[in-house]
């Protein structure tokens, strides 16, 4: 039944997902091709309109795919299924909190999870780089290294937008909803 899937699929990517909503993005990558309930470009969909929405991206993404995949109620399923795991968790940790918080063995677990939470958000980040600024399909149809040339393989429209905004950022150190919002109408406008 896919709603029972869909909420252990959530359930499991919210217990390991550690470190915050785009941890959860290489996760919904890896459902997307086992069960085909997503495309890659829906994804990419999802990943803008979760930044840009109120809430926790990996919240908004699993409310994102459940209702794409199965309705409303696949939605609130995927939505519950990816918060259960944090709710029991920080039960937990609050009952044990004071006892364990200042063992070794906690210390240790922390320090090794930090890097493992850093390459999942690099890896994601690389992922949406890879599918935004580059012309994938011109990259998978080149024969050889001879066959490749750079502009082509490049997003033009897509790596300027990216450049003048990451030189707006810079300068004028405006809140990140100005340029999600300013980004929202250019693509409007020139049709990314």
């Amino acid at each position: 039944m896919i709603y029972l899937k869909l909420y252990f699929e959530f359930f499991k990517i919210g217990l390991f997902a550690i470190g915050g909503g785009l941890a959860t993005l290489p996760f919904i990558r890896q459902l997307a091709g086992k069960y085909g309930w997503i495309t890659q470009k829906q994804i990419l969909d999802m990943i803008a309109i979760s930044e840009s929405t109120p809430g926790p991206i990996g919240i908004n993404a699993a409310t994102f795919v459940g209702n794409i995949t199965a309705g409303v109620l696949g939605g609130i399923l995927a939505t519950v299924g990816v918060v259960t795991p944090s709710v029991i968790i920080i039960l937990l940790v609050a009952h044990y909190f004071i006892k364990f918080s200042e063992t070794q063995i906690v210390r240790s677990v922390f320090s090794g999870i930090r890097p493992a939470v850093t390459g999942l958000i690099a890896a994601v980040g690389f992922e949406v780089a890879k599918v935004t600024l580059f012309n994938v399909d011109v990259i998978s149809k080149a024969l050889s290294i001879f066959d490749i040339k750079i502009l082509p393989m490049l997003n033009i429209k897509a790596v300027i937008l990216f450049g003048v905004i990451i030189f707006l950022m810079n300068k004028y150190k405006k809140h990140p909803v100005t340029y999600l919002m300013g980004s929202a109408i250019i693509g409007i406008i020139f049709k990314f």
